[in-house]
């Protein structure tokens, strides 16, 4: 059975997901994690070291759930909704690269 406080739609998960990193040093922390991350996968399509895919959840979460511990001192949204958590790192981090979010309120 279904928790009646469960979030059903993306769009209101994402509203959820801003409400839960309005810190700017969450924010940073998130950006730095997702971008450590992509340098990673660049680095392994480049030169075929597969052996260092494994720091890619430990740059993405790590430095996102201390950021929820230390500055937002909130539970991380992967807990309960890990993928779209995951889509929602990705696309913070893509709006914070365009401008369409901000480091700051």
């Amino acid at each position: 059975m279904e928790s009646p406080n469960r979030i059903k739609t993306y769009k209101e998960f994402y509203q959820f997901y801003l409400t839960e990193h309005s810190k700017p040093l969450t924010k940073v922390f998130h950006f730095v994690g997702i971008l450590l991350v992509l340098v990673v996968i660049f680095y392994v399509i480049d030169s075929g070291k597969e052996r260092f895919l494994w720091y890619c959840p430990i740059f993405g979460y790590g430095f996102a759930w201390f950021s929820h511990a230390v500055f937002e001192k909130n539970t991380p949204a992967t807990f309960k909704y890990p993928i779209w958590s995951l889509a929602s790192d990705f696309r913070l981090f893509f709006e914070l690269l365009i401008g369409k979010q901000k480091f700051s309120k």
